[in-house]
């Protein structure tokens, strides 16, 4: 999807072009920001399962 919500048709390979230039045109503050959204993102696909650091009693970044 692009900034508008609209789905894109590409290959893998204009894919991964387009999302190198994206990425390289953020400056670092935008760079981590992204990341921090990501990261929160990701939490939408939890399993029910521990995972396995939480066993280890390993640090683990929220």
């Amino acid at each position: 999807m692009d900034d508008k919500g609209n789905i894109l048709f590409e290959t893998k390979e204009d894919s991964n072009q387009r999302r190198i230039r994206e990425a390289l045109e953020r400056n670092p503050h935008e760079r981590f920001v992204f990341f921090l959204r990501l990261c929160e993102e990701m939490q939408l696909f939890n399993s029910n399962e521990p995972h396995p650091n939480r066993l280890k009693d390993n640090f683990i970044v929220e």
